[in-house]
């Protein structure tokens, strides 16, 4: 049995272009004690995604606002807000 090395590469374009399709999550918790007292404690949450992803992502599990949800949905690239007009 030998080990075939894979011709199969990606271009970084080619996995950023992924990531930003899909998204990924980093997770983090990290906590210095000493002697039993805490002393410092550091929780952080890196969501990396395209605006599409992250507004389909948030629609699919109610994490936006009702306000918005009812409005007619903005042709892309446009803004709606009426701050903005």
């Amino acid at each position: 049995m030998s080990v075939q090395k894979s011709t199969d590469s990606s271009s970084l374009a080619e996995v950023v272009d992924r990531i930003l399709d899909k998204g990924i999550v980093i997770d983090a918790f990290a906590r210095v004690s000493l002697l039993g007292i805490e002393i410092l404690t550091v929780e952080a949450r890196v969501v990396i995604a395209s605006v599409d992803t992250w507004l389909r992502y948030a629609e699919a599990v109610g994490l936006l606002k009702d306000e918005y949800q009812n409005e007619e949905k903005p042709r892309r690239g446009l803004i709606s807000d009426p701050q903005f007009s």
